[in-house]
């Protein structure tokens, strides 16, 4: 089981035009999701200088004040991407949490969900590991912050059920430690993904690496 959105979901995207046809005017939304892919794809280039929304436009071949009547500053379409990532995962988390029995096969199904979402969705691994937000909004940090506190209370919960099992006599400060040491080694993942110029994969060994992770 693992994240398969690559981006945004084409589904969404607006259709081309046919050589020569006249331009076809989007759908309510659809130039929304347009932004977004484009703004994702953009973070996809290794060494990307910080997005403008002059080059965004320009891409988009609008103007910046067309960027704005779907997004009320650049921080918003961040936030956006943010709000994908949030989607994505954490349907994924829920459905690992109801489906596996097993508390330490939740917690490796987990890791391993991240880590390929990160990889199929390079632009996305700049902007869950920071890179992409570094010289934007506080707050997008801070969020992309909650969202791995988030992800780090998931896995205490499944790996203290894992202790509790294994007959631990401290399954909370077991779990706590262990889920610690899981978000940390997701993160160093992906950002080693991001500042390889997306060269190393996040996925690399992560059969080998899971089971010294025990």
């Amino acid at each position: 089981m693992h994240a398969t959105p690559d981006d945004l979901s084409d589904a969404e995207s607006a259709p081309s035009a046919p050589s020569g046809a006249p331009r076809k005017r989007p759908r309510p939304g659809e130039r929304r999701v347009q932004i977004l892919q484009v703004l994702a794809g953009m973070l996809e280039q290794p060494g990307a200088e910080r997005v403008t929304t002059a080059a965004l436009a320009a891409k988009l071949e609008v103007s910046e004040a067309a960027l704005y009547r779907h997004f009320a500053s650049k921080a918003q379409m961040f936030e956006g991407l943010i709000e994908f990532i949030e989607t994505s995962i954490f349907s994924l988390v829920n459905q690992i949490t109801e489906r596996e029995g097993s508390g330490l096969a939740q917690a490796q199904k987990i890791v391993s969900v991240l880590l390929q979402f990160g990889e199929r969705n390079p632009g996305m691994t700049r902007v869950m590991v920071g890179d992409a937000l570094v010289t934007e909004n506080e707050r997008l940090v801070a969020r992309m912050n909650q969202f791995f506190d988030r992800i780090e209370s998931s896995l205490r919960q499944c790996l203290r059920s894992a202790a509790e099992a294994s007959g631990s006599a401290t399954p909370t400060v077991d779990a706590n430690a262990q889920a610690s040491v899981l978000v940390s080694f997701v993160i160093g993942r992906l950002q080693r993904y991001a500042r390889s110029g997306f060269k190393r994969q996040p996925t690399e060994q992560l059969e080998a690496a899971l089971r010294m992770l025990r």
